[in-house]
């Protein structure tokens, strides 16, 4: 018998390594060698030890097809977008290969584009994977249609993203949770005469918020007029024109809650061309904690983080469940933060105490 040394140099430079190579170097059968590396069947540990070094050294891999034929699993799932900017399916991506990780799955992106044909094309490559499972995301919430799996039975997730079919699972983040957290911020720091600048008033996160928002101002007695109320597109370009028509209808307002980082941004530039100071005068609270903007705004923006990362690996975990077999289904809301910066942060002065202070009281 050769030894494995020899039979190592006879391979070609180029060539692929296969499963008779790894048999012919370790002097063994080719059904030893699926058992050694598979972890399967009786085997000395010795042999098993030995069939698996010469694999690493000649620098086998095995067939993925074929091991996930033998195993009845593929270890890797799909997640469909059609968030084309990865505003929001990143973080998520981020947080489902966190969960996912640990149990060595990888995850196959998918941008739809919202195009119904693409994203069939997309499901259709997944199955025929046979990936273990699949995870739907969007850049926004509103309900879309479920996708179609066939009779394959692939568990499907929906995250940051919901359908109306009762036996689906949805994740996602609590839009009026998150409003509140917002508002209740504001009112702390002293401010009473509040406006909400947010995106199109069709968006379900914007009914949510802004249902949120007045209930918490008529908890402290207060109200949230028409004219305090804009909704406009998701633009710093329309943050910034909605300052004008607010300023121009209610030159009281000294807080504003933003639908997104973005329109926050537009607001705060357009007080400061005004002369208005930002937090002293107005203080401006945003949404979506996008940091690329949050951060780089002046002040920095105090803004509402939805916690994707967090439900991306809430996503993981529950899509793994339903893998090993376990039925769920329902809408499940996940708690949003707020983080604190100086758009109006724990140094804000409210409003009667700025006129205390004013005053030299």
């Amino acid at each position: 018998m050769s030894s494995e040394l020899d039979n190592e140099q006879e391979l070609p430079q180029q060539h692929a390594v296969t499963i008779h190579d790894v048999a012919r170097a370790a002097g063994v059968t080719i059904g030893t060698v699926s058992k050694a590396l598979n972890g399967q069947g009786k085997l000395k540990e010795e042999t098993r030890e030995r069939v698996r070094a010469v694999a690493l050294r000649l620098g086998f891999r095995p067939n993925d097809l074929a091991q996930s034929l033998l195993r009845g699993r593929s270890f890797t799932v799909g997640l469909i977008t059609t968030d084309s900017y990865g505003r929001f399916s990143i973080p998520l991506m981020s947080g489902i290969e966190d969960a996912l990780g640990s149990a060595q799955i990888s995850v196959f992106l998918c941008d739809a584009r919202d195009d119904a044909v693409r994203e069939q094309q997309h499901i259709n490559s997944l199955l025929a994977k046979r990936v273990d499972g699949i995870i739907v995301t969007g850049r926004r919430i509103d309900a879309r249609v479920p996708i179609d799996v066939g009779n394959t039975n692939t568990p499907v997730l929906y995250a940051y993203a919901q359908v109306k079919e009762a036996d689906a699972l949805c994740l996602l983040p609590d839009e009026a949770q998150g409003a509140r957290i917002a508002t209740e911020h504001l009112l702390a720091h002293g401010r009473r005469r509040l406006a909400h600048i947010t995106g199109p008033s069709y968006f379900e996160a914007v009914q949510l918020r802004q249902e949120a928002m007045r209930q918490v101002l008529k908890e402290h007695g207060l109200d949230l007029p028409g004219h305090r109320a804009l909704a406009g597109p998701w633009q710093e370009a329309w943050g910034h024109r909605a300052v004008g028509f607010l300023l121009e209808m209610d030159p009281g307002i000294d807080g504003i809650f933003c639908g997104s980082d973005q329109i926050a941004r537009g607001v705060v530039d357009a007080l400061r061309e005004r002369g208005v100071k930002v937090p002293a005068d107005v203080a401006v609270v945003g949404f979506d904690n996008w940091e690329i903007i949050a951060a780089a705004t002046r002040p920095a923006l105090t803004t509402v983080d939805m916690n994707l990362h967090e439900l991306g690996r809430i996503a993981g975990t529950r899509l793994l469940a339903m893998i090993a077999g376990e039925k769920a289904s329902g809408i499940i809301r996940l708690p949003c933060s707020l983080i604190v910066r100086d758009s109006c942060g724990v140094h804000t002065l409210g409003t009667a105490e700025r006129r205390k202070e004013d005053q030299g009281d």
